[in-house]
């Protein structure tokens, strides 16, 4: 192609958006490779003509996947983005109308979870000659406005295309936007159908082979010596571990820091990884899914330094956890540093963890800086959860993690989502490797598990994928397993069926009020559905097994690790146990008046754990 200056290229807005997206290159591991690893797309009325024929004469320069629902499709990108620590991404193009607005929940996990994805959704026509389009939306009172506005609230950078030369200015902003790693999240641009169709003269050279570098900040020197300084009289300091320190890369630099300084670490969801869960340092996971040595030492610090983290309310407690110390916050968007009263070090996570080194290289913390025995405890307590026999019938979501954990290696990665799962793995799972535990707990997001996992997969195809997920997440959102087989991509699906959502069953009765429409049994029916999930299962391509205890799972993930192609096993679960050990107050609030002596006495609880939140007065 040539792309000398001056010269000029006529192209349509679609054919040059798709050239120009495959010319964008990063660095991973020493290695250049395309930043977007391909498109996902369902094709219709808005996106079929200009898109499709652009993609379509793109080939292998940038990869059409064929997807089976525009939100599944969303996750399974911002998946692979997740794991590939946000130095690749994907694209998503849909149709007008519905095909837009189901991505919106996609985009709203992005967001939250601040990580890359290009959604390109099919717009009304900007000259407006045939409205109103099918599946237009339309405003009475601003003529502007169409359903691709539901957007803006959640992407980091909006835009609507509404002439070809557009693209010229607005790709590199959203392109800006989704590697830096402070404004990183979804970026929407809506393109207009017909201009999608338009031609132009574009500058050939808008279409040469770029090569991005993520920016690495470092931390303003007046913030880092008040940190410095607070470490040097601290009694009782903690560091808190979250995710940016893995899209940081600071893994190597965090364990290095602590074991030098004796320092303690716990880990957030997102973080779960930063450190081998068997390191000197590691006192496991934080907060309301907690394990008993971290929360206990977070509750007794006097200084605490979160790293990469958003401190959402499962981290910290509701903001009870670590109620009377000095808090920092080590993160590259100011807007997380300033959270909760911290003291701001704005910064990325390994370039601040290498400067603190430096900068404390002659202090140690204090003796006995890590409880050996409350580790230790916790460690038994793990062990006692997971344990259970192989003719264990209705076991708990802990056993059978426990029996999935040890039907796989430690390369394998873990995928979950939503409901109580979420919460025993980050308790349970023993994660060897920073890139091997993959939850999406920002967005709680039920249904992202099986196209999740097949985004996973897609970055890491050499490494066992194990999608664990409740049947009522399987119920929501379950095509991209068809997707999976389509593309060879193999998951191991294991299905924990407590007959309803047993997660919220258990917070509802915790706060007083009977079982009620949560669990199957307990909600308005004339007569309960008896799903045959590993029937449906084998209906969209996959291998299917329902298992009748512990000891049949185990075969039954051996039988999975062989096969040649997804596989799920279904195994039916106590929907009312959970794992005592560890755990710290969640704020959910209880009514304030009620005819159940239940709540009542649920609030006068729930009124005295409100009093241990965090003063920030």
């Amino acid at each position: 192609m040539d792309t000398h200056p001056g010269h000029t290229l006529r192209l349509t807005a679609a054919q040059a958006t798709v050239l120009w997206l495959a010319a964008q290159h990063v660095v991973v591991d020493g290695e250049q490779a395309p930043y977007f690893a391909g498109v996902w797309a369902i094709f219709g009325h808005g996106n079929v003509a200009a898109i499709g024929e652009a993609l379509h004469a793109a080939g292998d320069a940038l990869p059409t996947f064929r997807a089976h629902n525009e939100q599944g499709m969303a996750h399974a990108a911002i998946a692979y983005a997740k794991q590939m620590r946000r130095r690749r991404a994907m694209a998503c193009t849909t149709s007008i109308g519905p095909g837009a607005t189901n991505m919106l929940t996609a985009a709203a996990l992005a967001h939250v979870n601040r990580l890359p994805v290009l959604l390109l959704p099919g717009d009304v026509y900007a000259s407006r000659r045939p409205d109103p389009v099918l599946q237009q939306v339309e405003d009475f009172g601003d003529g502007t406005v169409s359903a691709n506005d539901c957007f803006r609230p959640v992407s980091r950078w909006f835009d609507r295309i509404t002439r070809p030369e557009q693209i010229l200015d607005s790709l590199p902003r959203a392109l800006a936007t989704m590697l830096d790693p402070a404004s990183c999240g979804p970026v929407t641009l809506a393109f207009c159908q017909d201009v999608q169709a338009e031609a132009f003269d574009y500058p050939a050279d808008f279409f040469s082979r770029r090569l991005w570098h993520p920016r690495r900040q470092g931390a303003d020197p007046r913030e880092l010596d008040a940190l410095a300084d607070a470490l040097r009289h601290a009694e009782r300091p903690l560091l808190v571990a979250g995710g940016g320190v893995l899209y940081s890369g600071a893994e190597d630099a965090l364990a290095a820091f602590a074991a030098r300084t004796g320092l303690a670490v716990a880990e957030t969801q997102a973080g779960k990884g930063a450190l081998p869960w068997n390191h000197p340092n590691a006192l496991g996971s934080i907060g309301v899914t907690g394990s008993s040595a971290a929360n206990v030492a977070a509750n007794a610090a006097d200084v605490v330094v979160g790293i990469g983290t958003r401190l959402q309310d499962f981290t910290s407690g509701s903001r009870s956890l670590f109620p009377d110390c000095r808090l920092f916050q080590v993160n590259v968007q100011a807007f997380d540093a300033h959270k909760h009263g911290a003291a701001p070090v704005v910064g990325d996570a390994r370039a601040t963890l290498e400067a603190l080194d430096a900068a404390l290289a002659d202090w140690r913390a204090p003796e006995p800086a890590i409880d050996r025995d409350a580790v230790a405890a916790w460690h038994a307590a793990v062990d006692h959860a997971t344990r259970g026999d192989d003719a264990t019938t209705l076991p708990s979501d802990a056993q059978v993690i426990g029996a999935v954990q040890a039907s796989f290696d430690d390369d394998a990665i873990v995928v979950c989502a939503a409901g109580g799962l979420p919460g025993e793995l980050h308790k349970l799972w023993r994660t060897a490797r920073s890139d091997g535990y993959h939850l999406e707990y920002g967005y709680s997001c039920m249904g992202y598990e099986i196209a999740g996992g097949l985004g996973v997969k897609l970055a890491a195809p050499g490494r066992e994928v194990v999608v664990m997920v409740g049947d009522g997440s399987y119920l929501m959102m379950n095509s991209e397993l068809a997707g999976s087989v389509m593309l060879g991509l193999k998951l191991v699906v294991v299905l924990l069926d407590n007959r309803g959502f047993g997660c919220i069953n258990r917070l509802q009765q915790a706060t007083g009020s009977p079982g009620f429409n949560n669990l199957l049994a307990d909600a308005r029916h004339q007569a309960l559905p008896d799903i045959d999930f590993a029937a449906h299962a084998r209906s969209l391509g996959a291998h299917a097994e329902k298992v009748a205890n512990l000891g049949e799972l185990r075969e039954a993930l051996a039988r999975a690790r062989g096969a040649d192609r997804s596989t799920v096993v279904v195994i039916d679960t106590d929907p009312l146990k959970t794992t005592e050990a560890g755990g710290w107050w969640w704020d959910v609030a209880v009514p304030e008046v009620s005819d159940r002596p239940e709540v009542n006495a649920a609030r006068r609880d729930y009124e005295q754990r409100v009093r241990m939140k965090r003063d920030l007065s």
